[in-house]
């Protein structure tokens, strides 16, 4: 999700200079998913920490109804969007850490 903040607020929205990739490239371009080790956990947790606070910086004071192009898609689009969108990839990945969580203790909701 660091890689996603990154991506959708800084990269696309602010077009902040330099701001690369995090975790994937063209060696590895599911590098997010396929790198991480449980020894690098904290720092990743870190990471994704510090990105919620640099997309936050970039956000603030700015319009809802602010509108850019997306390079990756090539069509214009407002920060509404990009909220809506994170909304929705937070609770796919949210529903996959459940997934996981289950079929390691059992424990089902009601």
């Amino acid at each position: 999700m660091a890689e996603n903040e990154r991506w959708w607020f800084r990269r696309e929205f602010a077009r902040q200079p330099g701001v690369d990739d995090i975790y994937c490239s063209s060696e590895f371009p599911d590098g997010d998913l396929d790198l991480g080790t449980p020894a690098s956990a904290e720092a990743d947790l870190a990471t994704f920490a510090a990105e919620i606070e640099l997309a936050r910086a970039a956000t603030a004071g700015r319009s809802l109804d602010e509108e850019f192009t997306s390079r990756g898609r090539g069509t214009p689009m407002d920060l509404r969007w990009v909220y809506l969108h994170m909304i929705e990839e937070y609770a796919r990945h949210n529903g996959h850490a459940d997934l996981l969580r289950e079929s390691i203790d059992g424990v089902t909701g009601d």
